[in-house]
Parts: structure tokens; sequence; C-alpha cells
């Protein structure tokens, strides 16, 4: 038996999840109002230094428990918190976001201890979500699993599983724990832009739709949560399924079973946060130009290069003269680094007037898998 994905026939189709929230069905309980009309009066921003964290937790806790959403800094790029127990609070995500109602999201915990709150874990994988999560958690690896009956349909989308994780953030985990709640939180931009890695970031996507934004500085990874789901094998190491590349790699995951990468869905029909096809993307239209002889400029347009090293002797340096060159491991060529940078430099480029983004690969190794899939995702619309 397969945990953590369900065939296609389970799933809800869009449509049908369209409907409920008009009529209500299916625990939707029509929200129209919240999903169209999301504005708030004004975004407040607060600064959440070590000697300023605990008011910076109150604040956020405070709105929390009203039913408000709140933008919060993890470990991976910053979210956009409700009380997963909310499903009103739960659709003012949705509503300023502008997500669709069939994109599930992730739900984070304080502790491994409240895992049986939002999810029932079969038997069969429980030895196995044991050492995953002594291994990965508190950190960037969210896995896929039965939900519980108390998490409401609109933060899985209809679907019977639920992506869970701990976030390493100490103030994300400060939150989660003063709450006493688990928190869904999507990236806090909205739907298919470039994912937030500063609280700056946040504001220039949803300034005026959300009340807080809690500043703790740039993310330390850059990129959004692995993710996978787990089918067990008798006598053998578990599978698992990998929905989504991130800072845990294929690497550190084989270690406790064999890895494999799952299969594409229908964009209408994700089975997991982050699959669908154009994702992560700057309003600029972006080229990931996979050989620089496929490079074909047309006259008069302004292209600038997002570079891995941005070395002068790159055979993408010299095709030609950008109007910007941006790094994303200036001169090392430092996956890591890249990681981090990969938001901050699209985003910069996005705001610099050009008619495309061209961006050369990176090796897709380790966190090399995860900024491909990033990069991949962003170009589709170009």
């Amino acid at each position: 038996m397969f945990f953590g994905v369900v065939p296609n026939s389970f799933i809800p189709h869009p449509s049908s999840l369209r409907a409920d929230e008009e009529t209500g069905k299916s625990g939707f309980a029509s929200r129209r109002a919240i999903w169209q009309n999301r504005r708030v009066s004004e975004t407040r921003t607060i600064q959440a230094a070590d000697d300023e964290m605990q008011e910076a937790v109150s604040a956020a806790c405070e709105l929390l428990q009203q039913g408000e959403i709140v933008a919060l800094p993890t470990e991976t790029v910053y979210g956009l918190a409700a009380d997963a127990f909310n499903p009103e609070a739960v659709a003012k995500v949705f509503a300023a976001k502008e997500r669709p109602s069939f994109d599930p999201l992730i739900v984070h915990i304080a502790s491994r201890g409240d895992l049986k709150s939002v999810a029932i874990i079969p038997e069969e994988i429980l030895p196995t979500v044991n050492q995953l999560t002594a291994a990965f958690w508190p950190g960037p690896l969210t896995i896929i699993l039965p939900k519980h009956p108390d998490v409401p349909d609109i933060v899985t989308s209809g679907l019977p599983t639920v992506a869970v994780r701990q976030s390493a953030h100490p103030i994300f985990r400060a939150v989660n724990k003063a709450l006493g709640r688990p928190i869904a939180a999507p990236s806090a931009n909205r739907f298919g832009r470039i994912s937030p890695t500063s609280a700056s970031a946040v504001s220039k996507e949803l300034d005026g739709r959300i009340p807080l934004i809690v500043d703790a500085g740039a993310c330390a990874e850059g990129v959004e949560s692995t993710i996978i789901s787990i089918e067990p094998r008798e006598g053998k190491k578990p599978i698992f399924k990998l929905h989504r590349a991130g800072p845990v790699t294929k690497e550190q995951l084989q270690d406790y079973g064999k890895v494999e990468k799952a299969r594409e869905v229908s964009n209408e029909a994700p089975q997991a946060p982050g699959q669908l096809a154009s994702h992560y993307a700057p309003r600029t239209p972006l080229i990931l130009l996979e050989k620089p002889e496929d490079f074909e400029p047309e006259e008069g347009k302004r292209y600038g290069l997002l570079s891995y090293r941005g070395e002068d002797d790159s055979p993408y340096i010299d095709l030609h003269d950008w109007e910007m060159v941006e790094s994303l491991s200036p001169g090392s060529g430092k996956l890591a680094e890249a990681a981090i940078r990969l938001f901050f430099v699209m985003r910069l480029m996005d705001e610099a007037g050009l008619d495309a983004i061209i961006a050369e690969p990176v090796s897709e190794t380790g966190l090399g898998v995860a900024i491909m899939d990033r990069l991949r995702r962003a170009s589709t619309r170009a």
C-alpha cells in the first residue's frame, strides 16, 4: 500500500471544489466574500531581533488567535501563517495569495509529538516516519501522510492526505508553540510568483493584504522544503516519492530509503504543495538556457543573465552584451550559496526593467536539483 498520494479517481476535481466554495459543501463553507475581497487597512512590520522576539511572537499569536493571517520567517522562505484548525482563517490565506483552492497547504507543528494531532500514521510506515523526523526535524523536510479528521478540508484541498513539517526557525517555532495549534503556511507571496526570502519581499507582494509581517532578516536556506511521501516495502527499505526537491537532498534521504521522483500530475489536481508546472515565476519572462548555443537574442531587446558563478570565462558571459549580470554564487560556485540567493536575485532582476532574464543551468546534484526545479518552473511562462 502507498501512503501519501491517492489515485486520481479519489481526488476532487477543481470544478467541484469551486462549487463547494459557493454552496458550502464538503467543509469549504461558503467563503466567496473572503476569497474575493481580501484587503486590510494597514500592513505593519515588526522587527524580531533577540531583544524584541517576545513582542513579535505575542503580536503574531494575538492575530492568529483572532483568526487573522501573519507573515512569519522560516528557515526556507517567509510563510503566510494561519491557524490550521480555523477554516475561515485559512480561507484568508488563499484570498491574500490569490491561490487556487485546489492547491493544498503545508501544516507546521511545534513538536514531533504534535504530529498525531494532524496525521494518522499507519503502522507500516511508523518506524520510517520516526527515523525521518528524528533525523530532519525541526528542518526543511515535509512528509505527506493520511490526514487527521480534525484538519479542515480547505487546508488539504479535499485530499485525504496532509503535508506536514516542523520548522527550524526560532521565531516560527516560538509562535507555533505559543499558539498551541498547528499552523498552515504556504510561502508569503501572491500565487505563482517568486517566493520571498526577506520581509521587504513579503511587503512588495502582500502589502495591504495582511495585517502583520514579522521581520527576522534573510532566510537561511532560500528554497522551499523538500516534500516526500512514503511507500513501504516488506523486508526492504521504503520508497520515498520526491514531490518537490529542496534543502534535504536525495543523497541525504537515501540513508533511509530509495528515492524516486513522483510522477507528474495535472496542474488542476496537484497531490502536494508546490507541484504546479508554472511557479516561482517573475513577471519578466525567464528563459532557462540549457546550452549556450541555444540563445537567439531578438534585436532591440534588453537581456539580463542569471549566472551561476558570473566568471569572465563562462561561455554564457560572452554570449551577449548583457544589460546586467547577477550571480547566484559569485566566483565560488557553491550550491548552498546559490540556493540562498536564488529568489533574491530573481526578484532583483525582475525589478530591473528587462525584456527577458536568461538563466544558465547548475549541476543537478545535491541542492542543484532544487535550484533547477525552481528555474524550470519559473521558465514555463517565457
